[in-house]
């Protein structure tokens, strides 16, 4: 759960002189409004390993890349070393050039100087080319595994897990870490590196303006502690706010059609607002924080500057040192701060960085909850024969939504799944396809349980139509041929005139090759359905699962697909879930489901002569259907 993020301006307010009760009272308000939108998002505020755990498990990728790091730090320590070398060229040309009037001298050392920024220039290149070259094939390398390991994971966790959230991690999250294995792995080592060797060359050059330099140290210890203490905190917020815009967006995107239906478009622009003011609202403290520290430490520099050079003034009057250590000074001096300023913006970046990782190493750290056992083995060649063994089934432990289920299909043979919404029809299909496992019992495909084969060749010889039709971007034919890639396209023709969606495909500009836009968009959906059927159909599965495949079909369209789908049942161990009478009356066996339970079973006939509850479903709702087929009929004729 969202919790509300304390800011640190209230206990401020009294340098403004004014108060911000009115936009905090607003905040807050928002922060309700949001609070429960994702109540398991606690679990990106839960450090699932500490900072040098992640790190450390970070730098294991990096490890294909180990020599192109190893001429990065060569190279970053010949440009640190360059860089400062300048100021202390610069304090030699005035000392034994120009004050000295040696124009040789001057012009050496002028040389040593340029030479050294055109050394460091070109050291600077190598690292920058060696660190982005790692950088981006790490990133690239940790977006596959994490696509890889998202497919290998559970509908459940699908089911559980929002699109716009999944989008986050492998967009968002992994793009910090670009910047970070890319930019501030090396440029922090160049930072202390050369933090350091100002610090020895300081004091080499003079011990007193050096610790005149460093007595200002205390404060930006202050202030450092003080600004790293919220920066955390402020990144987590805001990383989390983002995941909920980025849930809501693609939610909204997709149910655009829905939206308009119920003219929800006010409620969405005003939700959409608090949850953009809240992202909104965590990068200001981010940003109110920054402009603390980064002006405060500038203001220390300058007055670390303003001491060196009033001691350093004091000091070359009286002779004490030459005008060039002081000149040389003051650059170190100024030159001093900026690794240190560097180091705090790469702080920025590393607290993106552990937030990220937190969250991308807690996604491949989820486990499938359903997996191949460690002995499974290829399902062999299938006839279809299926039978389920008191099969009980629980999404929750008090919940039961199968109860021992007891079914054998022979091979060819049809099943028809009936009964009223919720009765676990879609479960037994589902488990059928091995989405779920059985809580209890066993289904075995020939005799082969199907726990103990592995997942991809259970399913390859599987052939799923939902009711919920899924197309993706691309053309018809790809669309039918996903499921067997390798298929011709006479072959891909023959499964689209089998199930009657040839006719229409033909009669479009580009027939096979018209693209169907995201999701089918561009196609209706009694089209949607018959290229589904074509793509089932040329997948040739030896068990075919039907799910309420034919619900969003018009009549005429139904009509068009019966035989299509006589023809995709022949020699088929079929499972159908249908509302409509003809689906259901030519089935080989009706399995009547109530409340999870088989209630009753057997053939058409059989079933209404017993007068129960199949006889019940057909005179409420079958019945009436037959009859308006038939009233259609008479009426045309």
């Amino acid at each position: 759960m969202i919790q509300n993020q304390p800011t640190d301006r209230g206990r401020l307010d009294w340098l403004f002189g004014r108060r911000f009760s009115m936009e905090e009272q607003e905040r807050r308000e928002r922060e309700d409004r949001i609070r429960d939108l994702l109540p398991d998002e606690t679990e990106d505020d839960e450090r699932t390993a500490g900072d040098g755990a992640m790190l450390m498990r970070l730098f294991r990728y990096l490890t294909p890349y180990r020599y192109h790091l190893i001429g990065s730090v060569l190279a970053m320590a010949s440009s640190s070393l360059l860089g400062v070398a300048q100021p202390w060229l610069v304090g030699k040309a005035i000392d034994d050039g120009i004050r000295a009037g040696s124009m040789s001298d001057l012009r050496w050392w002028a040389g040593l100087f340029l030479a050294a920024a055109i050394g460091e220039w070109v050291t600077n290149r190598v690292r920058i080319d060696l660190t982005a070259f790692a950088g981006t094939r790490v990133v690239a390398d940790l977006r596959s595994q994490l696509f890889r390991h998202l497919h290998k994971l559970s509908l459940n966790f699908h089911n559980n897990y929002s699109v716009g959230r999944l989008m986050s991690r492998l967009i968002s999250d992994v793009g910090v870490l670009q910047d970070f294995v890319t930019w501030s792995i090396t440029g922090t080592a160049r930072s202390i590196f050369i933090f350091g060797g100002i610090v020895i060359a300081m004091f080499a050059m003079n011990w007193q303006l050096a610790l005149v330099t460093f007595c200002v140290l205390p404060l930006m210890v202050v202030l450092t502690n003080y600004w790293r203490k919220r920066v955390r905190g402020l990144y987590r917020a805001a990383r989390t706010r983002l995941s909920l815009i980025n849930g809501f967006l693609n939610e909204s995107i997709s149910g655009i059609r829905v939206i308009k239906s119920f003219t929800r478009e006010a409620h969405n622009y005003r939700h959409f607002d608090d949850l953009n003011r809240s992202y909104l609202d965590a990068n200001i403290d981010s940003a109110w924080l920054t402009a603390i520290y980064f002006p405060g430490v500038d203001f220390i520099a300058s007055l670390s500057l303003a001491l060196v050079v009033g001691l350093g003034g004091w000091l070359v009057l009286h002779d004490a040192v030459t005008a060039g250590t002081l000149v040389a000074f003051v650059l170190y001096v100024d030159r001093f701060f900026e690794p240190i300023r560097e180091i705090a913006q790469r702080y920025n970046t590393f607290q993106a960085t552990m937030t990220g990782c937190e969250r991308i190493f807690m996604l491949l750290d989820t486990e499938p909850d359903l997996q191949d056992a460690p002995d499974a083995y290829e399902l062999p060649p299938i006839q279809g024969q299926v039978d389920f063994d008191d099969v009980s089934f629980f999404y929750k432990e008090d919940e039961p939504v199968l109860r021992n289920i007891s079914l054998h299909a022979d091979a060819g043979q049809r099943i028809a799944l009936v009964g009223e919404t919720g009765a676990g029809k879609s479960t037994v299909i589902r488990l059928i396809a091995r989405f779920f496992d059985a809580t209890d019992g066993a289904i075995k495909i020939d005799g082969h349980d199907i726990r103990q084969v592995t997942q991809a060749s259970l399913r390859s010889q599987l052939g799923i139509v939902l009711q919920d039709t899924f197309l993706f971007a691309g053309t018809i034919a790809d669309n039918i041929r996903y499921g067997r890639l390798d298929a011709t396209d006479a072959e891909l023709a023959r499964a689209a005139q089998a199930v009657g969606a040839h006719e229409f495909i033909s009669a479009l500009p580009d027939g096979y090759a018209t693209e169907v836009g995201e999701n089918g968009v561009s196609m209706s959906v009694g089209q949607r359905q018959l290229i589904s059927f074509a793509r089932a159909l040329l997948a040739d599965p030896h068990v075919l699962i039907l799910d309420e495949a034919t619900s969003s079909v018009d009549t005429a369209t139904e009509k068009l697909i019966d035989q299509g789908l006589d023809q995709l049942m022949t020699d088929r161990t079929s499972f159908v879930i249908a509302h409509r009478l003809n689906t259901i009356v030519n089935a080989d066996k009706i399995v009547v489901l109530d409340k999870g339970q088989i209630v009753e079973m057997g053939t058409h006939e059989a079933l209404l002569a017993q007068r129960g509850r199949y006889f019940s479903l057909y005179t409420m709702q079958w019945a009436a259907e037959q009859n308006d087929a038939e009233a259609a009929a008479g009426a045309s004729a």
